[in-house]
C-alpha cells in the first residue's frame, strides 16, 4: 500500500519553532517528525509515499529528495495555495489507483498500520478512520459509531453534553480510490467537515479503527515537549529509539567527560561532546551538540548542531540553532529559547492559553 502525507500546514500554534520551518520538519529526538513517522510506516511495509506540501516545501524536498537514502520512493505535490485536507488528497489522485493510506504529518503515533490495513479490508468500507480516546473531546472532531464499528455522525468540537463519545479523529485514514470522485478539484475541501458527512448521507460505509496506540497532536510547545518525555518513558514506541535500564539512550561517537552526570530519561544524539561537570537531566541532546564544562541542561530539548558555552544553564527550554564561543553567543543562525511559563504548576489548559516568551540572541550578544 502507498501512503500520502499531508504536510502543508503552517503550524502557527507551534511558533516560534515553525517561524521558518514546516511543522513536519520539527525535530523529534534529532530527526524530523516526518522522518520518524516514515520510519514507523516502513516497518509496516510502506515503501512508496507522496508528500503534499505548501509552507516552505523546499525544506522537505531538500531533506528527503527522491527517498533513496531512506529506502523509499517519494513523490511530491505542491499546493500553491492551501487546498485543505480533501483538496490535497484530490491533487494526488494520479498516484493512487488502489486503496491508500493518508497520514496527517503533524501527529506522532506508533500505530501498527499493517493491522489497520487488515481491518479496512475486512470492513468493506470506502474509508477507514483511526480514532483515539481523549478525556476532553471539545477541541477535536468527535466520531460516534455503531456496535459494528461504522461511523454514524461526526461532530466538530462538541459542547458539553452534545456527544457521549470520546473518540476523536486521529488523522490517519485508509481510502478506496473511489473517494476521489467525491472531492471537488477546483477549490479547497475539508475531508473531515465536508467529505465524511457526505459519504454518510450517501449511505457509504466508513469504518472506525480503534488501535489503542500512542497518539499526540504536536500542536503546541507544551505538547511538543511532552511527546519527547513520552518517547523516553516508553509510552510511545518508535523505530531506532532504544533506552537502557536507566532510561538513557546514547548515540554513536559520543564523548562524555567522566565527571559529567546524565540522569534519565535522557537522549544524546550522535557525535555529541559533553564537557566536565555537565549535568543533563530529563533532556534531549541532538546530533553534533557540544556542551561546555559546568553547564546544566534540565528538562530541555536541544536540536542538532548546537554549541553551548561553559557554565550555561538551560531549564525547560527548546533551543533550535545556535553557536556559543567562550562566554559570548555567536550565532550561525537565530537562537530561539522558549523560557518556562511559570515556576508554579499550571494546568494544560492554562499552558495552552499562555503566551510563550521568545528570546532571540544575535551575534555579539552576551548571555
Amino acid at each position: 500500500m502507498k501512503a500520502l502525507f499531508l504536510a502543508g500546514g503552517m503550524g502557527t500554534r507551534l511558533q516560534p519553532l515553525t517561524d521558518n520551518l514546516p511543522k513536519p520538519m520539527v525535530s523529534i529526538l534529532n530527526k524530523p517528525l516526518l522522518e520518524r513517522t516514515m520510519r514507523n510506516l516502513k516497518k509496516c511495509g510502506i515503501s512508496e509515499v507522496v508528500i503534499s506540501t505548501c509552507y516552505h516545501p523546499e525544506y522537505i524536498e531538500e531533506y528527503f529528495g527522491d527517498g533513496t537514502k531512506f529506502d523509499l520512493k517519494i513523490k511530491y505535490i505542491v499546493e500553491e495555495t492551501p487546498m485543505g485536507t480533501g483538496g490535497a488528497i484530490k491533487m494526488a489522485e494520479e498516484y493512487f489507483n488502489e486503496p491508500f493510506l493518508v497520514f496527517n504529518s503533524d501527529i506522532l503515533s506508533d500505530i501498527d498500520i499493517s493491522k489497520m490495513i487488515e481491518f479496512h479490508q475486512s470492513k468493506k468500507a470506502v474509508a477507514s478512520i483511526a480514532v483515539t480516546e481523549v478525556q476532553d473531546p471539545s477541541m477535536y472532531g468527535v466520531i460516534e459509531y455503531d456496535k459494528n464499528g461504522y461511523a454514524i455522525t461526526f461532530k466538530e468540537k462538541p459542547k458539553a453534553g452534545e456527544s457521549t463519545s470520546k473518540s476523536i479523529n486521529a488523522g490517519i485514514y485508509i481510502f478506496e480510490p473511489s473517494i476521489f470522485a467525491e472531492i471537488a478539484s477546483d477549490r479547497a475541501v475539508s475531508i473531515e467537515r465536508e467529505i465524511f458527512p457526505k459519504l454518510l448521507n450517501n449511505n457509504q460505509k466508513i469504518s472506525i479503527y480503534k488501535s489503542g496506540s500512542y497518539w499526540m497532536d504536536i500542536g503546541t510547545i507544551q505538547k511538543y515537549r511532552q511527546a519527547h518525555w513520552d518517547i523516553m518513558s516508553g509510552k510511545c514506541k518508535l523505530v531506532d529509539c532504544d533506552f537502557n535500564s536507566e532510561n538513557v539512550s546514547i548515540g554513536e561517537n559520543v564523548t562524555i567527560h567522566p565527571s559529567a552526570i546524565v540522569v534519565g530519561p535522557a537522549y544524546i544524539g550522535d557525535n555529541a561532546n559533553i564537557g566536565a561537570k555537565v549535568i543533563i537531566n530529563h533532556s534531549v541532546i541532538g546530533n553534533n551538540v557540544s556542551i561546555g564544562a559546568e553547564s546544566s541542561i534540565i528538562g530541555s530539548v536541544l536540536w542538532n548542531d548546537i554549541i553551548i558555552s561553559k557554565k550555561a544553564t538551560l531549564v525547560d527550554s527548546v533551543v533550535t540553532a545556535s553557536s556559543f564561543e567562550a562566554d559570548e553567543i555567536v550565532l550561525l543562525k537565530t537562537l530561539t529559547i522558549i523560557e518556562p511559563l511559570s515556576t508554579k504548576k499550571l494546568s494544560d489548559e492554562a499552558i495552552e492559553k499562555s503566551e510563550l516568551t521568545k528570546i532571540e540572541f544575535r551575534k555579539g550578544d552576551k548571555i
